[in-house]
């Protein structure tokens, strides 16, 4: 449900009440993932979507139904043999989907609220939940932070919200989301529980060195991704707010310095478009040692093998150079600066989840891959505290 957190937020602040039903599991083709939810308050108004309009109608009619009797429920949806046009998946899927109304003064909305600041204001927070278990367990809720600290609880014993604690840090840690299942034998409650933790962490950024025409069209794409953009550019005259008003930031710095100073992480995104090898040079020696998720760099196929010889040259081994996504972007044929940012935005996309880049038509491959931020899940077993007797 963090991915509608600042709505909700701001309908938290606004003291209203409502449901918001959120995919915990799927299996085969699903339009969402979980974590995806839709939200309808007590006029009826809707927000998010948990299936791309397959089920929507009949779990916002589920989510009315919650405000009404304060009931959390979990739902499954599926594929209808006998009547494709009945309510379930066409496509073939199974979405289970938890509904849960947040009003009054409950524990339940103090939680889920707080999680929704937390994700609304950009700041690392885990949100746990109880998704398969007693009934009485059923959508009990658990904040976690970074720090070490947590609010709510599971209705359980405190080992099982530390354990809980524990495996929503190392998921926070990742910026995934994921389900973890507790034993039996240490479940504290007689039977499995099953965990969904949604994770909030900052939006990835993309950092698109050169401050060009393409890079203008670049930063749009970015942004409709989700990433917190930054233009550099050594040249203010060309560097200026003005020229990139979509951006979150604009630098004026040599590339290579700039690269040095800034925060990076396993999520970040560079693009390098300067096209000038005492920009390119120097700034991709360093950006190709450097743990991040994604290096392209514009320029032809003869630019892009002199460029590699430089940076040869320059120590960079083969290794290193096999990160590089030269020439930048897939091909799509793109001409104009809009086409090749979409171009540069599905290779990214593309390396993100471990596309192809192939057509999917006539192909024999997922529609979603799995790549490399698949939901995990994880079976443990909670360590049993002595100490209580």
């Amino acid at each position: 449900m963090l991915d509608i957190a600042d709505e909700l937020d701001r309908w938290v602040r606004q003291g209203r009440e409502f449901a918001v039903a959120t995919v915990v599991a799927t299996n085969g083709s699903s339009p969402r993932q979980p974590g995806a939810a839709l939200a309808v308050d007590s006029d009826g108004t809707a927000i998010g979507s948990v299936s791309g309009g397959c089920v929507e109608g009949a779990v916002y009619d589920l989510c009315r139904q919650a405000l009404d009797d304060g009931r959390t429920v979990l739902e499954r949806f599926g594929y209808c043999d006998d009547d494709a046009f009945a309510v379930g998946l066409t496509c073939g899927g199974v979405i289970d989907i938890l509904i849960t109304p947040v009003r009054g003064g409950s524990p339940a909305r103090r939680v889920l609220a707080a999680a929704y600041a937390a994700a609304a204001q950009g700041s690392p927070a885990a949100l746990v939940r109880v998704t398969e278990g007693p009934p009485e367990l059923l959508g009990r809720a658990l904040l976690v932070h970074p720090d070490d600290t947590y609010e709510g609880g599971l209705g359980g014993h405190p080992d099982l919200d530390r354990t809980a604690a524990a495996e929503a840090r190392a998921l926070l840690g990742a910026g995934r989301t994921g389900d973890v299942v507790i034993g039996e034998d240490r479940s504290r409650c007689g039977q499995p529980l099953t965990l969904l933790i949604e994770t909030s962490v900052p939006a990835p950024r993309m950092i698109v060195f050169g401050a060009i025409d393409f890079a203008a069209a670049l930063v749009r794409a970015g942004k409709f991704l989700g990433h917190h953009v930054t233009v550099c550019d050594a040249r203010s005259v060309f560097a200026t707010k003005e020229r990139f008003p979509e951006a979150d930031e604009v630098v004026v710095d040599w590339p290579h310095r700039y690269l040095e100073s800034t925060r990076l992480d396993s999520r970040t995104v560079l693009c390098v478009l300067t096209h000038d090898a005492k920009f390119d040079v120097p700034l991709l020696v360093r950006a190709l040692k450097q743990p991040v998720a994604y290096v392209g760099a514009m320029g032809s196929r003869r630019t892009h093998l002199e460029r590699n010889e430089r940076l040869r040259e320059a120590g960079v081994t083969e290794l290193e150079l096999a990160r590089l996504h030269s020439p930048i972007g897939l091909d799509l044929g793109a001409r104009t600066p809009e086409e090749t940012a979409l171009s540069i935005a599905a290779e990214i996309v593309a390396v993100r989840h471990g596309g192809s880049g192939a057509p999917l038509a006539g192909a024999h491959t997922p529609i979603h891959h799995d790549g490399a931020r698949r939901p995990v899940r994880r079976f443990v077993e909670v360590t049993q505290d002595t100490s209580d007797g």
